[in-house]
């Protein structure tokens, strides 16, 4: 009889299961179940896309690309990056096309990582850093964000979380799960905070245009002294809804991407085909597209604010993204307990805010990449779940 709990990695039996699944799982037993649980664009990519990814099945392009990925796609990913954010990057050297942002994050942590290096991770966030971070022997140290400073990354919660091990600062903003958003002024803190030393800076920029208000989304990268400490990842799921593609890229200093690349090459060998062709098409041609969609979500994330608000739980105003998070400690449950009996009771799914660090507890991520009906039909049943229970 095989012992597989003495043969299984002890880093991977460590790394924490996503929060978010378990509630997606869920829900999926349930016919009448609403889910605002997945943070998955609602519109079908653009057709000019679609029409570019049969093109290029219909003219036999299947076979692999180039290790980083199509020279066009690169191309086209420069221009982009410097017409939409002020970014420049040499396509042929500081710029690796991957399976999705993930596979970015991931070879970043792989290649800079080291056993007993920290990282710094600023939460709530994203569930996949901290298990990426386990998987290679470093260290996490949480830095929580908090409502009261619209859950921003602070310069001096930043300083103080630096150690002589620190090797990596990761910057996930526009943020999931708050929606919450730096500007230049915290940016420019945060480099003052990072220049003279040696530590790196992953600025995953996923959801970079899906930024709210009268300014635009602002790179760290861009912040004088910073572009030669940071990787950049951005990628096609939020802002082209293409997250089935699966097509994400990373840009940065030269030797660090030659070594992503390395490592890319040996494990995944190149992004899919037929998605780098499609990719072109979206970077080049559908800016039109990405205004057309973050208008729709603007009206659902103000929708949701007031919504949330007016039935007592309170929630700040988000900036980016396309969810809302909702404090629901005035009902006295855990965020765990909170999601569980509203899927029990009202057949809605949410995830619980402690899925994205100790320091969610207490609130809850509601995701807007749903109809507006979709949406009126959940906060009808969330508000009828608030009062009963409020009552009790």
């Amino acid at each position: 009889m095989i012992d597989y709990d003495r043969l299984l990695s002890p880093r991977a039996v460590a790394m924490r299961p996503s929060g978010i699944r378990k509630f997606f799982d869920l829900a999926a037993e349930m016919s009448d179940c609403i889910s605002l649980g997945v943070g998955e664009p609602d519109f079908k990519t653009p057709w000019a896309v679609r029409d570019a990814g049969i093109e290029s099945l219909e003219l036999g392009r299947t076979r692999y690309t180039a290790n980083a990925g199509l020279k066009e796609l690169r191309i086209q990913i420069s221009r982009y990056l410097e017409r939409r954010m002020d970014l420049r990057y040499d396509p042929m050297r500081q710029i690796l096309v991957t399976v999705g942002g993930s596979e970015a994050i991931d070879l970043c942590v792989r290649a800079l990582v080291s056993p007993g290096d920290e990282v710094i991770i600023p939460e709530p966030s994203f569930v996949c850093y901290d298990p990426i971070t386990t998987l290679t022997g470093g260290t996490v140290v949480p830095v929580p964000c908090k409502q009261e400073d619209d859950f921003r990354l602070k310069a001096a919660d930043l300083k103080a979380a630096i150690t002589p091990k620190t090797k990596l600062l990761i910057l996930p903003f526009p943020n999931n799960p708050t929606g919450a958003i730096l500007e230049k002024q915290d940016l420019e803190e945060i480099a003052e905070v990072l220049r003279g030393t040696d530590i790196m800076v992953l600025s995953d920029e996923i959801y970079a245009e899906l930024t709210y208000g009268t300014e635009k989304h602002i790179s760290i990268a861009t912040i004088p002294g910073m572009a030669e400490r940071t990787i950049l990842v951005n990628g096609f799921s939020k802002a082209y809804a293409m997250t089935g593609w699966r097509l994400g890229y990373a840009c940065g200093p030269e030797p660090v991407i030659k070594l992503m690349t390395k490592i890319h090459q040996l494990a995944i060998m190149s992004a899919p085909t037929t998605s780098q062709y499609a990719a072109i098409v979206a970077m080049r041609d559908c800016d039109g597209e990405i205004e057309r969609m973050r208008e729709e979500y603007d009206q659902r994330r103000r929708y949701l604010v007031k919504a949330f608000n007016d039935m007592g739980l309170t929630c700040f105003e988000p900036k980016g993204a396309f969810y809302v998070f909702p404090c629901i400690k005035a009902l006295g449950m855990t965020s765990q307990e909170f999601c569980g009996t509203l899927l029990q009771e009202k057949h809605v799914a949410l995830v619980p805010g402690d899925a994205f660090g100790e320091s969610g507890e207490g609130y809850c991520r509601v995701s807007y990449a749903y109809s507006v009906e979709h949406l009126q039909e959940a906060v009808k049943r969330i508000r009828a779940f608030v009062e009963e229970h409020t009552k009790a």
